[in-house]
């Protein structure tokens, strides 16, 4: 291993670290019913959609970042698997950069309930967990498949137009807002399982962490052959 390839390596846990930091942080300010926020904005939706804004600015910050542009800022497995597959990175690259994805964003979130104990652990943000919301597994198994298949679809066709991939991260971060605000209920919203995973490991809870280690490789696995079948 190069040392420009740990480098590399060591990038890609600092972008999914940085984000579960965030994610754990601005749902704790904004949604802790202790805290200013919640106490003044009643709204649900308007709590999500602050919340969604804000993972939405800190993913294109990491995406746009020089350690971002380095390491491509895949910050998921699932991602990491189309890119491999698409052959813009060997297996080795992909595996050691799925290890790290995992290993940053359990320490992101680590690093939050360490500097904020009690926000984190209240039951009304619960380490941010991802679990299926009252409409059930199937449900949620459902929607994780969709909302990471749009994602994915959207991240290689506009990378693929040369109008359009200068903008790719605006999309996804734009993305990731709409989703936070209203498809969050359901799922949880992973569409990662080292995001799943950085926050079961904190809270030891892993009820269902099964569905967000498949749905959402599976619906990133369809679109890339999705891309692949329309470029033939």
């Amino acid at each position: 291993m190069t040392d420009r390839k740990f480098t590399d390596y060591c990038y890609e846990g600092l972008g999914l670290g940085i984000f579960m930091f965030s994610a754990g942080f601005f749902d704790s300010v904004i949604d802790h019913p202790d805290l200013p926020v919640r106490q003044n904005i009643h709204s649900a939706l308007i709590r999500r959609f602050l919340i969604g804004l804000s993972m939405g600015l800190t993913a294109l910050y990491i995406f746009n970042s020089r350690f971002g542009k380095k390491s491509g800022a895949y910050i998921n497995p699932a991602v990491t698997l189309v890119q491999y597959r698409l052959q813009n990175i060997d297996k080795t690259d992909a595996a050691f950069y799925i290890v790290f994805q995992f290993i940053g964003g359990a320490l992101g979130m680590y690093l939050v309930y360490w500097l904020f104990p009690s926000w984190i652990s209240h039951p009304a943000i619960n380490y941010i967990v991802t679990v299926p919301g009252n409409a059930g597994i199937a449900v949620a198994f459902l929607l994780e498949f969709l909302i990471s298949m749009f994602l994915m679809l959207v991240v290689l066709f506009c990378n693929d137009n040369k109008k359009l991939s200068a903008y790719t991260s605006y999309f996804v971060a734009a993305l990731i807002t709409l989703y936070i605000t209203f498809e969050a209920p359901y799922s949880g919203m992973s569409m990662n399982p080292a995001r799943t995973f950085a926050s079961a490991v904190v809270a030891n809870q892993w009820n269902s962490f099964w569905l967000y280690c498949t749905a959402p490789v599976l619906g990133m696995l369809v679109s890339e052959r999705i891309f692949v079948w329309r470029k033939k």
